[in-house]
């Protein structure tokens, strides 16, 4: 383990950007200066989701986790917020790299919305054809 005051990852999903802080402590997760059950007003499904990669490797209480995040959606920033801990946790504890990546929880999920096209009405979607 290498020393440092925190482990930094950064994480991104459509969107969103997610930038986390581990810091030894006892599992308080912060976001955007909010306590993470604020922040994502009481949604128990996504603040599981958050700490899916802490479960993982068992973990949660170990570190405070501090999350500046901007852009996208809720589930967005949510998708974000999860790599970013798993990219943290791997500058922590190189050993658990192979655990997280088997979980999947290293791949980032590089769907975007595509950009509108000029001459339609969205990014595919066209006028009507009629034929007379």
């Amino acid at each position: 383990m290498a020393d440092a005051s925190y482990f930094y990852g950064l994480g991104r999903r459509k969107s969103a950007t997610a930038r986390v802080r581990l810091y030894k402590g006892k599992g308080t997760i912060t976001i955007n200066d909010k306590p993470a059950a604020e922040y994502l007003d009481g949604n128990k499904t996504l603040l599981a989701e958050i700490t899916d990669p802490l479960a993982l490797v068992n973990k949660q209480k170990e570190f405070d986790v501090t999350i500046r995040v901007q852009g996208g959606g809720v589930a967005g920033q949510v998708d974000a917020i999860k790599l970013a801990i798993a990219k943290a946790l791997t500058t922590a504890h190189s050993d658990l790299r192979s655990t997280l990546k088997k979980a999947e929880l290293l791949k980032r999920d590089s769907r975007e919305k595509e950009r509108k096209k000029y001459g339609l009405r969205s990014a595919r979607k066209r006028e009507q054809f009629s034929k007379r």
